[in-house]
């Protein structure tokens, strides 16, 4: 498409945190002491969990639990902030070797704001394991030259938050991986994924993601974004889908029916855990009925539900 420089005043962030699963339950628990509260605004991730299971979305968001952190999403995180920080290189200078020369150096910015993340490796007294890991993160970023070409792009934005208000009220939040904006205007938004594409089947998920930055970014520019991409680095994957405000009107329908659900939710201390595959990954096992454990008392003030009585029982919120 041709696409240029535009500063747009937004903010960005320098550390990758809020993006992977878990990461906002994560760093509440970091800050310690806070006391739970409703939510107030949705982001992709936690509109994901609610569709997930609306008891993991209530034990990363309200009850605030922490989780471990892993090999895969720390590797993303580190390969992210390497796509970032290429382009404050000069053009001729975006090379393959030098953004896998940034690997290392990466993960050493990023252990030294979260020194937690070396318990990763704690049983790594060769380094054997760091080092594979390590060399895993690299591939991914090499792969990345094969499917663009940074020399021939300079992003508006990096890493850039949004936030914006709907009529109803409804507060949405994210961050996004890249902007691009043509010379006529047009604007790309892409996202990078170290994972592997999904099936057809399964893509909708992603693709929701990306919708909803579309949403947020149409109702911050009043321009509907002409592409998303979603860049698979884990496959070799690029993926693209064109909106239009059709799609968006209904993206802004769906989140206004899920904030209903959750507000509802947080209202009558109702959680219900969904199983599926995925239970399989979850780090709250020993807190989720489905597998015999009991939900922490539940933080908030409730209120029965209309026309029954107050949820109890096996959710354990009383």
């Amino acid at each position: 498409m041709g696409w240029s420089t535009e500063q747009a005043e937004a903010g960005t962030r320098s550390g990758r945190s809020g993006g992977e699963p878990g990461a906002e339950a994560a760093g509440a628990e970091a800050r310690g002491g806070e006391q739970p509260r409703p939510p107030v605004a949705l982001s992709p991730s936690r509109a994901s969990d609610f569709m997930q299971c609306p008891l993991l979305y209530r034990f990363r968001v309200i009850d605030r639990l922490p989780e471990k952190p892993s090999p895969a999403a720390t590797r993303g995180t580190v390969v992210h902030a390497v796509l970032e920080r290429l382009f404050d290189a000069p053009a001729a200078e975006r090379t393959a070797a030098g953004a896998r020369a940034m690997v290392p150096d990466e993960w050493a910015k990023l252990l030294a704001k979260r020194p937690e993340l070396a318990g990763l490796f704690a049983d790594d007294p060769e380094g054997e394991r760091l080092a594979e890991w390590l060399a895993e993160a690299e591939a991914l970023v090499e792969r990345w030259f094969s499917l663009e070409d940074p020399t021939r792009l300079e992003p508006a934005d990096r890493e850039l938050y949004v936030e914006t208000v709907l009529d109803s009220g409804l507060q949405l939040r994210g961050f996004i991986d890249r902007v691009d904006v043509a010379p006529t205007g047009e604007v790309r938004i892409v996202d990078y994924k170290t994972g592997k594409a999904p099936r057809p089947q399964f893509a909708e998920g992603a693709l929701f993601q990306m919708k909803f930055y579309a949403l947020v970014v149409w109702r911050l520019r009043g321009v509907v974004p002409r592409r998303l991409q979603l860049v698979y680095l884990g496959s070799g994957d690029v993926v693209t889908y064109d909106p239009g405000e059709a799609d968006l009107r209904g993206v802004e329908r769906k989140l206004l029916a899920l904030w209903e659900a959750i507000q509802l939710a947080t209202a009558t201390g109702d959680w219900r855990p969904r199983p599926t595959k995925l239970c399989g990954w979850c780090d709250h096992q020993a807190h989720c009925p489905e597998f015999g454990g009991t939900p922490p008392v539940y933080p908030l003030q409730v209120r029965p539900p209309e026309g029954g009585v107050p949820p109890q029982g096996r959710m354990g919120e009383i």
